[in-house]
């Protein structure tokens, strides 16, 4: 349910930075979520479409882009995307202890404007 919270803010992002721009109508907004965020696409956009009407945002096409889990050896340096956020063991040398590069991202990449 913490999708409703997360597409409210999205929402006031992206009305301020229309406003701020001056824009007379939102066309479009990109998202990015890595996927240990645990965000369903699916529901950001239901709560997307059912917060825009009567909005600046409202019709605006909605691109949600997920974010895989890449991780980064500590011991011989291999990035590798991980398949399991709890198996985070290196495939090359079987080191446990990695650094995650993406998959922990949730932002707004992009709004697209008219003004």
């Amino acid at each position: 349910m913490h999708e409703m919270s997360v597409t409210q803010n999205v929402m006031e992002i992206v009305l301020q930075q229309a406003k701020e721009a001056g824009a007379t109508r939102v066309k479009s907004v990109k998202l990015r979520f890595g996927t240990l965020t645990s965000i369903v696409p699916d529901c950001v956009a239901f709560y997307f479409e059912q917060m825009t009407p009567g909005t600046l945002a409202e019709g605006a096409k909605l691109d949600v882009e997920m974010v895989p889990l890449r991780l980064k050896c500590g011991q011989c340096g291999e990035e590798f995307e991980g398949q399991d956020e709890l198996d985070v063991t290196c495939p090359k040398c079987g080191n446990p202890f990695t650094e995650t590069l993406s998959g922990r991202e949730m932002e707004v990449a992009s709004i697209d404007v008219d003004t």
